[in-house]
């Protein structure tokens, strides 16, 4: 099987991060790698650059990496650490933190190319619930 564009969850919450994770692995059929960066790094709430770092590392099976982030200072610390550590192929997305890893997943667990899975995650800002 090929390579599948990896997934980071950058969250303020590792409690929230995990639960979406629960998600994305059942709509990803455990072929796209999720990887989170979520709290501190002593379990608490708030961002934490070290973990952005190893899970963009984790998540980077060689097919490349959306790095999505909830709010505020998760953009700001994962922007820094992707700029400190650049990696090819490791793209930071402006999309909301569920329905754009939601729409990730599934368009990564169908083989799509890096690009197509960002542009999904990216176009999930415009889905209507109603």
């Amino acid at each position: 099987m090929g390579k599948h564009v990896g997934i980071v969850l950058v969250s303020h919450s590792p409690a929230m991060a995990a639960g979406l994770r629960e998600l994305l692995t059942e709509l990803g059929s455990d072929t796209v790698p999720v990887a989170l960066a979520a709290g501190t790094e002593d379990g608490g709430l708030g961002t934490s650059y070290d973990l952005i770092v190893r899970a963009v590392a984790e998540a980077d099976g060689g097919a490349g990496v959306v790095v999505l982030p909830d709010l505020g200072s998760s953009v700001m610390t994962a922007r820094t650490a992707l700029e400190d550590h650049p990696r090819s192929g490791a793209v930071l997305v402006d999309a909301p933190f569920v329905e754009g890893a939601v729409a990730a997943v599934v368009t990564a667990s169908a083989g799509a190319a890096l690009a197509e899975v960002v542009g999904a995650a990216e176009e999930a800002r415009g889905f209507r619930k109603f």
